[in-house]
């Protein structure tokens, strides 16, 4: 029998996360993945410290973006990939009332050191934006596509991942320790997004799915060089494409694109540039989301060796590396999850 210490389920932002906490404290395990979930390989991978709707900070920005900037740069040299790429968010203002708002949220201690206290003015006429930008500071793309692929190759190549749907009926409690399909682990994480309403362990918590799509689009005459926040986002890619997105939607939870999710992006970025384009792609994904904005992190309250790490929502490049470390160490130095994490406030 093989004996490890901890069975991974699920390789999208959480699973890699968790899994770089396993590696970095010489921790054993394998990881069961089927494929099933994109959200993670469809996200737009910014990372943005300040919610721009409200011009309000992200929970415990600064911590997050801490514990994922260093992640991010050792998986860099680990996979010899680049994955972080710097890039300023602009947010484009509609009126004289937004830049005030903006002034007066740049000058509070949480934000200061995020948003930028300068009116950058337009000078692109493919963009309306009579009223100028603010520039939001730390901010950037991971290539979460790149991260994923090359992640599960390299557990391939190391003969950790099994590519297959995990079977929950085949686990077995015995003596403090799980055993599932011939392996034995002292410990179970459930990283499997929108995937975990099928768990029977962990079915039970308020995971609200939100289907997200985003198209691609290509603009020869478009020639930014960051992010533009209207209505929705536009992000540069090489060879003048770029990322539109993304839709909500509550109902529809297939993983298949829809026109109507294509035409209602098209009409917001008909009000943000004045260029011609074409979509050349559209892709979609289920955001494993919560209520109150807050991940899915704990342990099973009579199983307990198995645990959860889900529920990131639209933010996962920023907060997954932060909540897996806390995961990490509930479980190996037993110190408290923060209570906005913990799955017991739902108890």
């Amino acid at each position: 029998m093989m004996k490890v210490d901890y069975i991974v389920v699920g390789i999208g932002l959480a699973g890699v996360s968790f899994c770089e906490q396993l590696k970095a404290h010489h921790k054993t395990f394998v990881v069961f993945d089927n494929n099933s979930q994109q959200s993670s390989k469809v996200a737009g991978g910014l990372y943005n410290p300040v919610v721009l709707k409200r011009f309000t900070p992200v929970w415990k920005s600064k911590d997050q973006l801490d514990v994922a900037l260093a992640l991010y740069a050792r998986l860099e040299k680990k996979l010899q990939v680049k994955l972080d790429y710097k890039i300023p968010v602009y947010r484009k203002f509609a009126s004289i009332e937004e830049q005030n708002d903006w002034f007066t949220a740049s000058d509070k201690p949480a934000l200061s050191e995020f948003l930028s206290g300068e009116i950058i003015k337009n000078n692109n006429d493919a963009i309306d934006a009579d009223f100028g930008f603010g520039e939001v500071l730390k901010t950037g793309r991971i290539d979460v596509k790149t991260l994923i692929d090359r992640y599960k190759k390299d557990l391939l190549n190391s003969k950790l991942l099994f590519e297959e749907a995990f079977n929950y009926d085949a686990i077995e409690f015995n003596d403090g320790k799980v055993t599932y399909n011939g392996i034995e682990a002292s410990h179970v994480v459930f990283s499997e997004g929108y995937g975990i309403k099928q768990n029977p362990y962990f079915n039970n918590l308020p995971l609200a799915p939100a289907k997200g799509e985003l198209i691609i689009i290509e603009a020869p005459d478009l020639k930014i060089d960051y992010v533009l926040k209207s209505g929705v986002f536009l992000i540069p890619l090489e060879n003048d494409r770029y990322i539109v997105g993304a839709t909500y939607e509550w109902k529809d939870l297939s993983n298949k694109t829809t026109e109507k999710a294509k035409n209602e992006l098209l009409e917001k970025l008909k009000k943000i540039i004045g260029c011609s384009y074409k979509v050349i792609g559209q892709l979609t994904g289920i955001r494993p989301t919560v209520q109150d904005r807050r991940p899915l992190v704990g342990q099973h309250s009579k199983y307990k060796n198995l645990f959860v790490l889900n529920g990131l929502g639209t933010r996962g490049v920023m907060i997954g590396p932060y909540v897996a470390e806390q995961l990490y160490n509930f479980i190996e130095h037993g110190k408290s999850l923060e209570r906005d994490i913990d799955i017991n406030r739902f108890a």
